[in-house]
């Protein structure tokens, strides 16, 4: 049987905001788009492309920076390294010069009102974020190629059955929860001991342990980003930003002017419940501010829902102890393991199963991770994954004016809490006593994602979003 190989670095992608499935996957797929075109010596052949956006791309594409993403692919500006400052003037360039240069080499004209073209009554079969690109070379021939933007960032050529990292023979494959645990009692490993393995299998470890630092280096450049960023979010929605003000009232209007300093303020500021949780809703808010605002961010497992696993690790680090290498990358790898098993049995993606697929799914990471890392079993730390999902099933993705606004960024508050509450729950419960099984409620999700009305699967046709009157510019 085959297994399906995801890598904790296909789990956590460094990209841009503010959607994983409708900006960055798009991107990624445009880029993917030019690497055949290279690859068959035809770009400075092509003398038109155009965009079809399907489904879900089309009907929150203009909030999500759907059209902004996959002009900047086509470009050949690449989403981990692109200087997110220059998005505006880069598009604004060609929106004014009605001209694209492909892979930033092959120069064709083209206009965004024209050539870019929102379907918002059509859907394609496979998944709801479509995307086609229609392009017409100096010799008259013309081809369409059609891509799938799956969730968290991971994307799918029609006719394709990829989508992940590319197939390697794993010490140790998993495609279930109790397979996981299996694993783990056979060898005596922890869950992100068996990780690491697999890891393994495509790296040497000190390459996983530095990409994985790496990683959460830029998680936490992110949230002292958005602790220290004060302003209005773009889009519309006149949405003020809450985490800037909300770090200066509690650090009593004191600055720190780099990240250690910051974070030993704060240990030092105490423990209570109140002061505690009030700080893990101001590193889940910055970091979904920061996306919110085309910023650089880590899909975990998605960009809507980047706020849960850096706030509960931000917490592990702030207030137990947990300022350690060997415990970040111990949560990280047990983080990747539980939302590999969601990507794998169920779906990450908001189109395809609404906010319990990437609120709920980064909350289970979370919970797991912070499980293992306190200490917990294989079981406990399962467990905790379970608890945490079970508490988000059924839950919607209805954004309001197609913004990942709101209810988004409050929504990674509440996951990042109830993975914290899980966690907690699992290590003082006695797993054999346990009623639900992870997969149980892997298999629960999924089932609700087929039963839920396309309306509530990020389309913006229902819920809040249209229950809350609001008027947003032209775009």
């Amino acid at each position: 049987m085959a297994h399906e190989c995801i890598s904790v670095f296909d789990i956590f992608k460094i990209g841009v905001g503010p959607s994983s499935s409708h900006t960055l996957g798009p991107w990624r797929a445009a880029m993917r788009f030019l690497q055949s075109l290279e690859a068959k010596n035809r770009l400075t052949d092509v003398v038109q492309v155009k965009i079809l956006l399907y489904g879900s791309l089309a009907k929150t594409g203009h909030g999500h920076g759907t059209d902004i993403a996959v002009q900047l692919g086509l470009a050949g500006d690449d989403p981990v390294t692109f200087d997110v400052n220059m998005i505006d003037s880069k598009i604004n360039d060609i929106r004014r010069n009605k001209k694209l240069v492909l892979n930033g080499r092959h120069e064709i004209d083209f206009d965004p009102l024209i050539d870019l073209e929102f379907l918002y009554d059509e859907s394609l079969p496979f998944h709801p974020n479509a995307m086609t690109l229609l392009v017409s070379f100096s010799d008259e021939e013309q081809i369409a190629e059609t891509y799938y933007s799956i969730g968290g960032g991971f994307v799918v050529q029609e006719g394709d059955n990829g989508g992940a990292s590319q197939s390697v023979d794993l010490p140790f494959p998993i495609d279930t929860a109790q397979q996981l645990l299996q694993w783990c009692i056979k060898t005596g490993y922890s869950i992100s001991e068996v990780v690491m393995e697999n890891e393994s299998a495509w790296r040497s470890e000190a390459e996983t342990r530095a990409g994985v630092l790496n990683i959460w280096k830029v998680m936490q450049a992110c949230i002292y980003r958005g602790c220290h960023t004060t302003g209005e979010l773009p889009g519309g929605l006149k949405v003020a930003r809450r985490a800037a003000a909300l770090n200066k009232k509690l650090l009593q209007g004191r600055t720190y002017s780099d990240y250690t300093t910051w974070v030993q303020a704060i240990r030092d500021g105490g423990n209570h419940f109140a002061y505690t949780l009030d700080w893990v809703s101001c590193f889940a808010l910055a970091v979904n501010e920061e996306n919110a605002s085309f910023g650089r961010v880590v899909t975990a497992p998605t960009n809507g829902a980047a706020g849960v696993i850096p706030a509960v690790l931000q917490y592990y680090i702030t207030f137990c102890d947990g300022l350690n290498d060997d415990k970040i990358l111990q949560f990280m790898l047990t983080a990747s393991e539980i939302g590999s098993i969601f990507k794998k049995r169920s779906t990450i993606s908001a189109a395809m199963g609404g906010c319990q697929a990437e609120i709920g799914v980064s909350s289970a990471m979370a919970a797991a991770a912070l499980t293992e890392a306190l200490g917990g079993t294989q079981r406990q730390t399962l467990m905790a994954a379970e608890i945490a999902m079970e508490h988000h099933l059924g839950l919607t993705c209805d954004p309001i004016g197609g913004l990942v606004q709101v209810p988004c960024i409050e929504r990674n508050t509440m996951g990042a809490i109830k993975a914290i509450t899980a966690s907690q729950l699992a290590l003082h419960t006695n797993p054999e006593l346990a009623k639900v099984s992870l997969d149980a409620v892997v298999k629960t999700m999924w089932e609700t994602a087929l039963d839920m009305n396309s309306k509530y699967k990020e389309t913006s046709d229902g819920g809040l979003a249209v229950n809350i009157p609001i008027s947003l510019p032209e775009c």
